[in-house]
């Protein structure tokens, strides 16, 4: 499976539109967003055409293609406008021998680690910066930020395919790869 991997939406239809885009042109089986899909946040500026209401049109449209956990600006509200769901705190991918624990990351993140075995992948946003750090029993992987990107990295997305994490921006340039 191609698997497409977004966070930190924030409720920027322009970015949401972008995201889409890509997702297409990459022809990608599934969309996990990692959380944090409508509201922008009291700590975060409002991202380029915030606008809620269109994201919900854009996302509800590829239901049938989306995988989500529950960012920390998620709510119970959320769920009631979004036909797919969004409300799980973690999931968890196995891929052969690969175990992917994808979560937001305001719960589960490297300062509190989730229940991993040895190899295990930790999977989460919330930060807004792309990272891929290899700890001695796991690695810990982050796409970044859709729509508000920090510490100046860029709009961006992942691509998990055949064992291999691959970063772009927006523009669909690749950034990097991690093949664990």
């Amino acid at each position: 499976m191609k698997l497409f991997i977004a966070s930190d939406i924030h409720g920027s239809a322009y970015y949401c539109e972008k995201m889409i885009a890509e997702f297409k042109r990459q022809n990608c089986q599934k969309i996990l967003l990692l959380g944090d899909i409508l509201y922008h946040g009291p700590r975060n500026d409002l991202p380029k055409e915030y606008n809620p209401k269109t994201v919900i049109e854009m996302l509800n449209a590829l239901k049938s293609s989306l995988l989500c956990v529950r960012g920390n600006c998620d709510t119970e509200v959320d769920q009631m406008v979004l036909n797919f769901p969004v409300l799980a705190d973690y999931a968890v991918i196995y891929d052969g021998d690969t175990t992917i624990y994808a979560t937001h990351g305001h719960n589960y993140n490297e300062g509190k680690l989730p229940p991993l075995s040895d190899g295990d992948i930790l999977l989460h946003g919330h930060t807004h910066v792309p990272v891929c750090t290899e700890h001695e029993n796991y690695v810990y992987i982050n796409p970044g930020s859709v729509s508000i990107p920090k510490e100046n990295s860029h709009h961006g997305y992942m691509i998990y395919e055949n064992g291999t994490f691959t970063w772009y921006d927006l523009e669909g340039n690749t950034i990097k790869n991690y093949k664990k």
